[in-house]
């Protein structure tokens, strides 16, 4: 496939730096290019070794870097210096500095100390640098323009590092990783890294299932520590070409029963959940119990306008109680477009289906030009598809 767009992390080990950078290598990025990109970073020299192994039968590629001196403890503004005095392209300059920001503001509150004062070693760390700069050349060289990921697993347990022993997941990652869908497992050992969190937090879309795409490649990247026998330390990256729409492919459904509430207030009690920002409203006829008619209403909407909606619907109505689930759906892209007819503009909506589109004149713009100049609803429809044919040829 050409021209991949999307690049979807399968964190089901978890993820580090050098998990990352190997996954996007084993995908396909030219070594010669990452090579070459680095090197154009003034820093001492360093090996980066790049191998391929069997992790549970799946090929995979692992990197490490071998420096020739002793690490230098850097600070943010050590490292923006580095970034700035370099040659690469600004693009990736102004990307990595904004992952090696957040990075030190989690580490610095957890350590309670000012950012342009705090010295750490996992962001002065050489491989660290090597494995976020490197991600960023990688994603830019193989095109691809948005990122998911998958909900992270985390471990319990500690890890010994510079600043003593600290408790899994790092205090770092937890910081890192706020407002980003995780879950606990048994392992005794660290999952996640904060470079890993770093760079997934700061660069990833959205997170959760695999997006609707077509697949083009898939890559692996193998960790350091040796896994288990039922969870083996791999993560597995696709690329491929989108079929996202703008509009979110999560949704929360809210439902319930009304055996007791006048339905003549369904129309207005509508317009205000649209209003609200519901994306889709039902009300469906029902037999409840003791044989009485009722109504199911359902509302359907981005899950950050959930709370509004629900309140909205307890206080418009007689239910006493709501049903909500999150679901995923599928939605085919689609523009807003302006048809040029006899009456004047209309508004429809071309929505595309693989190789072709198809063309729905937006009902409320019909509507308005029937009533206004007295003729059939149908007859504008028909009109807005043959002017819009007509104008493609």
């Amino acid at each position: 496939m050409t021209n991949p767009d999307t690049l979807y992390l399968d964190c089901f080990s978890g993820a580090s730096g050098d998990m990352l950078l190997g996954a996007l290598l084993d995908l396909g990025l030219d070594e010669s290019i990452l090579r070459t990109e680095l090197a154009k970073l003034t820093l001492d020299p360093f090996d980066l070794q790049i191998e391929t192994q069997t992790v549970s039968s799946i090929k995979a590629t692992g990197l490490s870097v071998q420096s020739h001196q002793n690490q230098t403890l850097r600070t943010l503004s050590s490292i923006t210096e580095i970034l700035e005095h370099s040659t690469l392209d600004r693009d990736i300059i102004s990307t990595s500095l904004q992952v090696f920001t957040k990075l030190a503001q989690a580490e610095a509150t957890v350590h309670g100390l000012p950012i342009d004062k705090i010295h750490f070693h996992e962001v002065g760390a050489l491989d660290t640098i090597i494995d976020i700069v490197g991600f960023i050349i990688g994603i830019k060289a193989l095109g691809i323009k948005q990122i998911h990921c998958s909900e992270l697993p985390l471990g319990r347990g500690f890890v010994r590092c510079d600043h003593g022993n600290l408790p899994l997941p790092a205090p770092a990652v937890c910081n890192l990783l706020q407002k980003v869908p995780v879950y606990g497992i048994e392992a005794s050992y660290e999952l996640v890294t904060p470079t890993g969190a770093a760079i997934i937090s700061e660069l990833s879309h959205h997170f959760g299932p695999l997006p609707p795409m077509t697949i083009g490649a898939v890559g692996y990247g193998r960790g350091t520590h040796p896994g288990s026998e039922d969870r083996p330390n791999l993560l597995r990256v696709i690329s491929g070409r989108s079929h996202l729409v703008e509009e979110s492919q999560v949704v929360d459904v809210i439902e319930t029963n009304l055996d007791d509430w006048n339905s003549e207030g369904f129309p207005y009690l509508c317009e205000q959940l649209l209003n609200n920002n519901a994306l889709d409203v039902s009300l469906t006829p029902l037999q409840m119990k003791k044989g009485r008619p009722g109504y199911c209403l359902r509302v359907i909407c981005h899950p950050q306008h959930g709370m509004v909606l629900k309140d909205l619907i307890l206080t418009e109505t007689s239910a006493i109680g709501l049903r909500f689930r999150r679901e995923n759906r599928y939605t085919l892209p689609r523009e807003y477009v302006t048809v040029q007819t006899q009456w004047g503009p209309v508004q429809a909506k071309r929505v595309f289906q693989r190789d072709e589109s198809v063309l729905y004149p937006e009902y409320e713009a019909c509507r308005t030009i029937a009533e206004q100049y007295n003729v059939p609803l149908d007859q504008v429809y028909r009109a807005v598809i043959r002017e819009e044919k007509r104008d493609n040829g």
